[in-house]
Parts: C-alpha cells; structure tokens; sequence
C-alpha cells in the first residue's frame, strides 16, 4: 500500500510543484492543485452519487420482494436479479468509483503531509514553511480556526450527501449515518489541530466544491424525480382514456 501511496503521491507532487512555480505562493497553490483534484474527480463522485439516487428508486420494489419471497433465498435471488436487469441497476455501482478514490486520497494526505518525501524540488521543502493568511508556518498545524471551519465544511457536506444516501439505506444504515454525521466533523477538528496547516486547507477547501457538488447533483436528482412523476402521470391518464 506504501508503494501504491508513493507512486500516486510523486505525479501529484509534480502538478504542486508546477502550480507553486507558477503562483509563488504555497498556500494559494494548494487551493489551486485541490479544485484541480476534486474537478478531476468528479466524474466518479457524480457515478458513485447517481448509483446512490438510483438505488432510492429501485429499494421499494427490493423490499416486496423480500417480503414476498422472505422464505425462498433461491428464488429471491433470481427476482432480484431480474429486477437489476429490468431497471438497468448495479448494485455495486458506487462502490467501484469509491474504491479508485481512495487511493488517491490517501496519495493527496501522503503528499500534503510530507511534500519533500514526493517533491525532489527543494524549493518545496522551504514553501512549506511559509506563511499563509494567519498561519505563520504551513507545516505547522493550526490549532482552532482552520480545524474548525474545516469541520463545519465537513458537517455540511455529511448532511448533504445524507440527503441522497438516506433514502437508499436501511433504518440500521441511516442511523449509523446520522451518528457519523456527528463524528466524523469532531475527528476532522481533532485531526486537524495536528495535522499541518497546508494538509488542513485542502481538506477545508476540498470539502466547500464538494458542497458545491452535491448541491448540483441535489438539483439534478429533483429534476429527475419531477420528469419520472411527469411521465407517471402522463402514462396513467392515458391508460384512463
């Protein structure tokens, strides 16, 4: 995993060393080199998303046919996989997106964390020291203001996609969500006040796009829901006729 971590972490480290030649700011290259991530990313955030909405439609009819066929595990299975063919549905289908982001993940924390391990450039070494903002040093941590906003970009960005994800889970599923939606803000708070400041600001400014992003995926899922009622009621009146 190490291996696999590096060999994300180096290309990375050479597009942060690219933008910091460019900006000669540390701190204002990171903000760059995170909305180049997260738009780079966003392809699979959107599948992993929409595979989510898409399981809140077909869970209801899942349902029935637990309910239906609760003492038939066999033919269960065949129904349910009808049903996958019928509504064009795979239920693996947020995982895979999930599963090739968090190398990258880890591969970001990695580089932000000790950017000379990734960086040859030594100029890297002494950018992150610099002074940002408030922050005197980016490799030091910042010990309230950063972590705290970070955890609220985080909260809001838990309850936004809880949203999409809540009406797909089971009770047992959104209760746990509901639990994490709390502490999950309070570890990024913690992890935050030791982590260095550089590492702080792109999970902070990371998680405002990400707002962003499932706001927009949020409109597009009301859209969607709006049409496949349109169409319902369009179907129903002419069966009426």
């Amino acid at each position: 995993m190490y291996k696999l971590i590096g060999v994300i972490a180096k290309p990375l480290g050479m597009l942060l060393s690219l933008i910091y030649d460019l900006v000669g700011n540390y701190g204002i290259a990171i903000l760059i080199f995170t909305l180049i991530v997260k738009l780079a990313l966003y392809p699979l955030y959107a599948k992993q998303m929409k595979s989510t909405m898409r399981m809140a439609t077909v869970q209801p009819k899942m349902k029935e046919l637990q309910a239906m066929y609760a003492n038939d595990k066999q033919m269960l299975n065949m129904k349910m996989e009808e049903l996958y063919k019928e509504e064009k549905f795979n239920p693996m289908g947020g995982c895979f997106p999930m599963l090739i982001q968090m190398p990258i993940i880890l591969g970001l924390f990695a580089l932000l964390r000790t950017p000379q391990d990734y960086i040859s450039d030594d100029r890297i070494f002494f950018a992150a020291h610099e002074s940002f903002l408030w922050m005197q040093d980016l490799s030091q941590p910042d010990k309230w203001i950063l972590p705290i906003a970070a955890g609220i970009t985080t909260f809001i960005s838990f309850s936004l996609s809880q949203q999409q994800q809540s009406a797909a889970g089971s009770n047992q599923t959104n209760s746990m969500m509901k639990a994490m939606k709390i502490i999950f803000p309070l570890m990024i708070v913690w992890m935050g006040r030791t982590f260095p400041s550089g590492l702080t600001i792109y999970w902070f400014f990371s998680q405002v796009i990400q707002v962003f992003f499932t706001i927009n995926l949020n409109r597009i899922r009301e859209k969607t829901r709006l049409e496949d009622e349109a169409k319902k009621m369009a179907a129903k009146g002419k069966k009426s006729r």
